[in-house]
């Protein structure tokens, strides 16, 4: 006994396995890649491009409940033919279901989209994140000398060069250090004077003693250096030829005389400049002198050395603009230890700027530029995606973008495929206009990408008027419907038309049955409006020939101009209905009095049955 019921527990354990397995399979979806409308119960292929179906698979504990139910279903191959129940199309095609929206998501601009569909797109989305707004602003300069690092070289009395020290441009010099001797017939008259001073009167005489200042004070008027004085005073012989030091340390940057050359007072002589401290001299466009401060970060490099970066500060604004190339310049101060930086040199210049200290900043990729306005792309839960209109701000660094409104730190936006993102939904939107949608809200759940077919109601104060619909296409105007929906000939879809409009439109009309549209099912004639019990497609209204008293806009196509057509004006409503009359199964506006063929499109034209 014991035995049977381990044998009855081991069988038991390996059957429920498989019924778990049973059921999970009765569960499955197929789907295809290009055609996500395409879903089936069993694997397969496409009925639309014959591609074999893939796997849905489900996020791991979704709600049962939460699951889309079916509006209805429609045809993969023939626009605006539908079904409440599953069915097979006109082609021999089984129809596809078109699902609901949940609850909550009927936004107008919100888009579904399949993962397969987001995979085949290339679909990839960023968090929008809240921080610093930091600008790079960009631009070209050359590197100047230190204007208040320049010194030129002079003297205030004529003279001959007996000595050149320096005798080469570019040679650095240090202060104190002489660069040439000067013979002057002025200088060596003060040195004289000065000798003769020290030695008249004793030093308690007021008159010597204020003799000697003079004499001492003519020599530094000359530029001769305390130290030369004092050696003057201690050897009492004067010099022919008086030394000049550098009155500062740099490099010479200009050198304007050679050995034995005469030169006059306040000839520049000489032009030092310091080259530890440099200027760039950077052009910056108008529109970005707003985000130039005093003090600002700047980062310069020059091309021959590529890798090495010199930082430095903003030190100027000039309050000049170039007329011609709309630019500013700005001073730029570096420090230059080593000289890389040459007067003279061409800089690719970056200053950086913090605006703010927290801003919300998205990609610049994920916005789509209009003109009119700027549009982002919202990732949504459940592979929905929401049009979001947003008020940018200061492009940022890293190729950020501030976003004044809009959007919200943490949301996720498109930065790849939101172009074909953006065409649905414009697509959308111009499907919607033409069914004259947009002007009152849908009844009905906003549909996903591929479930364009949804019925269209008529806008929210007409609703009491309305009672037939027609097509908008002139040759198909004679036809009324009782109900909304696509046009069973062309698919467009059809437009509400008021009961005061109706006599002009079709004045005098009567539906004397309806008919499918499909020749081969000619034969079905039914009283009230439906669907063709032989294929599903929507039956036809088949019109009586209007009055003759009326004018109609469209009148029916005569195939006879003999005086027994039932279109000729002589005779009355009750001749006509009287008649037998025959008609175009594909367009009702064809009407005659005898056999022949449809002058549009050649079908056999069909007898009209009145009941």
């Amino acid at each position: 006994m014991k035995k049977i019921i381990s044998l009855f527990m081991v069988l038991a354990a390996l059957l429920w396995p498989a019924t778990d397995a049973h059921s999970e399979e009765a569960k499955k979806l197929y789907t295809c890649g290009m055609h996500p409308q395409v879903i089936q119960d069993q694997p397969g292929n496409c009925p639309i491009c014959g591609m074999k179906l893939t796997l849905i698979r489900k996020q791991v504990g979704e709600d049962p409940a939460s699951e889309p139910k079916i509006k209805f279903y429609k045809s993969t191959m023939t626009p605006g033919e539908t079904s409440p129940t599953p069915a097979k199309d006109s082609m021999g095609l089984d129809m596809v279901p078109v699902y609901e929206e949940a609850k909550g998501t009927d936004n107008p601009s919100t888009i579904a989209v399949d993962a397969a569909t987001q995979q085949n797109m290339n679909l990839r989305w960023s968090d929008v994140v809240r921080g610093p707004l930091r600008k790079t602003i960009r631009t070209l300069g050359a590197i100047d000398y230190n204007e208040t690092a320049l010194a030129d070289v002079t003297t205030k009395f004529k003279g001959w060069i007996e000595k050149l020290n320096v005798d080469a441009t570019g040679q650095l010099v240090h202060r104190g250090e002489p660069m040439f001797e000067i013979y002057s017939p002025e200088l060596y008259s003060a040195e004289v004077e000065f000798l003769l001073a020290l030695d008249a009167g004793s030093t308690n005489d007021p008159g010597a003693l204020a003799l000697r200042e003079t004499a001492a004070s003519k020599l530094k008027f000359f530029d001769v250096p305390d130290a030369q004085i004092t050696e003057l005073a201690k050897s009492r012989t004067p010099r022919k030829a008086l030394p000049v030091a550098a009155p500062m340390s740099g490099f010479v940057v200009e050198k304007n005389i050679v050995q034995g050359q005469m030169v006059d007072a306040g000839m520049k002589l000489y032009r030092l400049a310091d080259l530890g401290i440099v200027w760039v001299i950077a052009q910056v466009y108008e529109q970005d002198l707003a985000y130039v401060q005093l003090g600002q970060e700047a980062v310069v490099k020059v091309a021959s050395l590529p890798d090495r970066e010199f930082r430095g500060r903003v030190t100027f604004i000039y309050p000049s603009l170039d007329e011609k190339t709309r630019t500013a310049r700005v001073r730029l101060e570096f420090e230059n230890p080593g000289y890389f930086l040459k007067p003279g040199m061409f800089v690719s210049a970056q200053i950086h700027a913090q605006l703010e200290d927290s801003a919300v900043l998205v990609p610049e990729s994920a916005v789509l530029r209009s003109g009119a306005q700027n549009t982002v792309f919202v990732a949504l839960d459940g592979g929905k995606f929401e049009g979001r209109d947003v008020v940018l701000g200061v492009a940022a660094e890293n190729a950020m973008i501030q976003v004044i409104s809009g959007l919200n730190a943490g949301e996720r936006v498109v930065t790849s495929g939101q172009f074909l993102l953006d065409s649905e939904s414009q697509l959308r939107e111009a499907i919607e206009k033409m069914r004259g949608s947009t002007s009152a809200p849908k009844t009905e759940p906003t549909p996903a990408i591929s479930t364009n077919e949804e019925p269209v109601t008529a806008p929210a104060g007409a609703a009491a008027e309305v009672s037939v619909y027609v097509c908008p296409m002139p040759e198909h105007v004679s036809i009324i419907y009782d109900h909304a929906g696509s046009c069973p000939i062309c698919g467009m879809a059809l437009v509400p038309v008021m009961p005061s409009m109706l006599q002009k439109i079709q004045p005098g009309g009567k539906v004397l049955y309806y008919t499918c549209p499909m020749p081969e099912h000619a034969n079905v004639h039914e009283e009230k409006p439906g669907k063709c019990p032989l294929c599903a497609m929507t039956l036809i209204p088949v019109m009586a020939a209007p009055d003759a008293t009326h004018q109609s806009t469209n009148p029916p196509i005569p195939l006879s101009t003999s005086p027994t057509s039932t279109i000729n004006s002589e005779h009355s409503a009750t001749n006509s209905a009287a008649r037998q009359l025959y008609t175009c199964p594909m367009h009702p506006e064809v009407i005659a009095d005898h056999p022949g063929q449809c002058p549009k499109c050649a079908m056999e034209l069909v007898p009209v049955k009145s009941k």
